[in-house]
Order: structure tokens, then sequence, then C-alpha cells
């Protein structure tokens, strides 16, 4: 048995911890302030822009404790730390925002149907607002968007918050020169669409992970090749990948190897080619010599 015992990783959830206090601050005030204002300008659009904020806020503090917890070492029972809890908190995310937009999209119907006036230069000063703030603060989270699940999830609702809000700007903009009052309601029902694609690609990264299914990022079958042509290997089975938090991936497998054994600056070798080519972090390889007295239990499972 070898474990990896080479982990970079305690120094990164840190550095975010000001975009996330910065990004979280600023926007749970404005959600607040847009809740308000939609309800005195009784629009739809800006209501459901609320709610696609404070969805976004609401995964803000649940990425920003999990990458906390990321950082916490690992106590006896719970021997890979806090990781899995990036997991459900992407979870939970999801389906709270899935409860809102099924209200947003109850009220937006019920508004077409009987339609209101609503106060436009309320909308389009209060969206605007929303560009230059969600706008903003997606910029804190650009930097590492490109290797964490919940990195990348900050920064794609926040991205995502001010192109919403630019609509809601132009439909109200309309509004106010055509009197087109259906628009904020439809806008609504729009802006609920967009919210429940979102979470829909949320909803089943974060249930494969807790299902401990390969990570869709991670090349099975590449890994797979490269484990098989390690010089002195017959057979790899019992492979197994899957994420301990949205962060990091863990990798078991048995290789099959009667003629040798690996070294220790084998092992480091692999363990170093996995990391940089397939991005895997824990490895722990079972070295067998197939004898045919002693098979292996879990070969007939691989």
């Amino acid at each position: 048995m070898h474990h990896d015992h080479h982990h970079g990783h305690s120094h990164a959830p840190s550095s975010f911890n000001k975009a996330f206090g910065i990004a979280v601050g600023l926007n749970l005030a404005f959600t607040l302030c847009q809740i308000f204002y939609a309800f005195a300008a009784n629009s739809m659009s800006l209501m459901a822009d609320a709610v696609h904020n404070f969805g976004d806020v609401f995964g803000l503090i649940l990425a920003w404790g999990a990458s906390w917890l990321l950082t916490l070492p690992a106590r006896k029972r719970y021997s890979y730390g806090y990781k899995r809890t990036t997991i459900l908190a992407a979870l939970s995310n999801a389906l709270i925002l899935v409860a809102t937009s099924a209200l947003i999209i109850y009220e937006s119907i019920y508004k077409l149907l009987h339609i209101a006036h609503v106060n436009e230069m309320i909308i389009i000063v209060v969206a605007m607002i929303g560009i230059v703030i969600n706008g903003g603060t997606a910029m804190l989270f650009m930097k590492g968007a490109h290797d964490d699940l919940n990195i990348k999830g900050a920064f794609i609702h926040l991205l995502g918050d001010a192109l919403i809000s630019i609509g809601v700007v132009v439909s109200a903009i309309v509004m106010y020169y055509t009197g087109w009052i259906w628009l904020d309601p439809l806008v609504g029902l729009l802006i609920v669409t967009i919210i429940l694609i979102g979470t829909w690609g949320l909803l089943r990264d974060s249930v494969r992970l807790i299902l401990d299914a390969v990570p869709h990022h991670i090349d099975q079958q590449g890994v797979h090749a490269y484990l098989q042509q390690l010089p002195g290997v017959k057979a790899v089975h019992d492979l197994h990948i899957w994420g301990l938090s949205t962060k990091e991936i863990a990798l078991t497998a048995h290789l099959v190897m009667p003629e040798q054994k690996l070294s220790d600056a084998d092992y480091l070798n692999i363990n170093h080619i996995l990391k940089k080519q397939f991005r895997i972090d824990h490895i722990t390889l079972q070295v067998e010599a197939g004898s045919e007295e002693h098979p292996c239990e879990s070969c007939e499972t691989s």
C-alpha cells in the first residue's frame, strides 16, 4: 500500500477568503434592497433577478464555508477532513434555487393574467447597480474558476447575475417607451428558466460527486491506459476514481506485476504524472503477483 503525502492545497482557499467576504457582503446588502424595490416597483423581473441574486449569495456563503472546511485538518474519525461538505453545499444550493424558482413561476403567471402598472425607472436604476456589483465581484473569482467547482460556481453565478441584470434594464427601457407592461412578468419567467437551466448542471454534478461517480473532467480510459502501460504491469483491476470534495480527486487500483515490484521512486513518479496529467491528488496502489493459488478477490469486479 502506498499513500501520496504531497498535499499542496491548504493555502489555496484562504486566498479567496477576502473575495468571498466582499462578494457576500455587497451582494447580500444589494439583494435586500432589490427585494424591497421589486415590491415598490411592483416588478416580477426585478423580483426574479433578486431571487437569482439571493440564490447566488446563498451559494457564495455555502461555497465560502465549504472552502474554509477544506482547510481544516482531518480528525481520527473523519480521516478525509470535512471535504465532502463542499459537495453537500453545492447540492443544497441547487435545491433551494429550484424551490424559489417555483414561487416566481407562479407569481409571474399570475401577473401575466392580471396586468398591473410597474415603475420602470426604479427597475432601471436598481438593475444597473446590480450590473456593477455582480460584474465587479465576479472578477474576484476569475483566477480560481479553472480548477475548483466551488470557485467556478461562484464566478459563473456572479457573471450570470450581471448578464441577467442587463436583460432587466433593457426590458424596463422598452417598457418605459412602449408601455408593454406584460414584458415584466415575461422577463421574470425567462430569468427563472435561466436559473433552472443553470441549477440543473449544479444538481447533476453534485449528485454525481455524492454517489462517488468518476468526476466528469477525469479521463478514466486515459488513467487506465497509463497504468496498464507501466513497465512490468500485466493487468489493472479494481480501479476507482472519485471526488473527495469539489476540488480533490482520489484513486485506488490493483496492479498485477508478476516479475517485478514498484520502488519508492516509481511510486513518486506515478503520483507526479497522475497529478500533473490527470489532476488526481490522492493515489493508493496495490501491487499483486497475480499467483494462481491466491487470486485477488476484487479481480472479477473491475
